[in-house]
């Protein structure tokens, strides 16, 4: 599919045919696209949980607040983030670039993290959103729906899954066949009230 199929395409889908399933080589190349998303440093900080469990979905299901598409969907993934996967071993995401530009890089990506919490925080969030974008439009592109999600109890479902200490939960993605097609869009602001040159 076109890129701009694909953007323009997608939507949030509520409703799933249960009996869909993704074939492995689909979901594959789902997740090898969406590891190419793009991160501050190469962190790649991204987890992605697929929860294949019909128990621990319908426990998520109602975690968040009983939406019918957490059993219904093919697939359920929670997106996270390790927050500190910039001191976690930082060399290992400059191995392959040559010498010179691993020992300029590592020093300079520890020193720009370091002491500054909010910031790891915010980039974990923001490596997140990228990787949320790049996933729905590669299942798009295959010619399956999705939603993103973060209608649950975040405390519960980090209890439900495990959530590792240091993690966070950047949302919730299903991915599916729809049932029951979107609604229209609700409405998008016109382009001169979000696009601005050079200054607001």
């Amino acid at each position: 599919m076109d890129l701009f199929t694909a953007v323009e395409t997608r939507r949030s889908v509520k409703h799933y045919d249960s009996s869909a399933q993704m074939s492995p080589g689909e979901f594959y190349n789902l997740i090898q696209a969406t590891m190419l998303s793009p991160t501050s440093y190469n962190i790649q900080h991204w987890r992605f949980l697929r929860v294949t469990d019909l128990a621990l979905r319908s426990e998520l299901k109602g975690a968040a607040w009983g939406q019918q598409q957490v059993e219904d969907a093919s697939e359920l993934i929670i997106l996270c983030a390790d927050i500190n996967a910039w001191q976690d071993r930082p060399e290992r995401y400059w191995a392959d670039a040559p010498k010179e530009a691993r020992e300029v890089l590592v020093p300079m990506l520890t020193n720009f993290y370091h002491g500054k919490p909010q910031l790891q925080r915010d980039e974990a969030i923001r490596s997140c959103g990228l990787a949320a974008q790049t996933l729905m439009l590669a299942a798009k592109a295959q010619g399956y729906d999705t939603g993103a999600m973060v209608g649950f109890d975040p405390q519960r479902v980090a209890e439900l899954i495990n959530l590792p200490e240091g993690y966070l939960i950047g949302m919730m993605i299903v991915i599916g066949k729809a049932r029951v097609a979107a609604n229209g869009r609700g409405g998008q602001l016109p382009m001169d009230e979000v696009l601005f040159e050079n200054s607001f």
